[in-house]
């Protein structure tokens, strides 16, 4: 019966799709994504450089879809550590946090309107630096390694 009332509330207001990690909150969060997704952004200004003028197979186009889709990936990924799991007590110890989350934001909406080296760069030092704050929350040290990538560049990693 109680299935039968939700079907046909279901069919009434039709399906949406849910999407979450994780408002529960699961306690599973790491920024290690949205330093990938930085690096990507990075590699896709790389890549758009080098292009032969005019391109004429397409590459641009390709290569813009995946800078603005990752950054988008590292706006959600660090929007879901800052709003999930940061607290009044991390951003105590560290009052700074706030500005380094929405210089983040900033530089990734800049990295989405336009091919611009610098704001890449500077996307993939903010988030270095977000990395670093996510693990001091946690009281584990971090060292920055080659990201041993294409781009070059750096991955903040929790020290075993």
């Amino acid at each position: 019966m109680v299935r039968t009332i939700f079907a046909w509330i279901n069919r009434a207001l039709g399906e949406r799709d849910a999407f979450a990690h994780c408002d529960i909150p699961c306690g599973i969060y790491d920024p290690h994504a949205a330093q990938v997704a930085a690096l990507t952004v990075l590699r896709m200004n790389q890549l758009a450089a080098a292009l032969p003028q005019p391109d004429t197979n397409n590459s641009m186009g390709r290569y813009t879809s995946e800078k603005e889709r990752h950054a988008e990936l590292v706006k959600s990924e660090v929007r879901i550590i800052w709003g999930d799991y940061v607290r009044p007590e991390h951003v105590e110890k560290q009052p700074d946090i706030h500005n380094t989350v929405f210089n983040i934001m900033k530089l990734a909406s800049r990295n989405k309107q336009n091919f611009d080296q610098k704001a890449a760069e500077d996307l993939v030092a903010e988030v270095q630096k977000f990395a670093e704050f996510f693990w001091s929350t946690k009281n584990v040290q971090t060292k920055r390694q080659p990201s041993n990538q294409t781009v070059g560049g750096e991955i903040v990693y929790p020290v075993a």
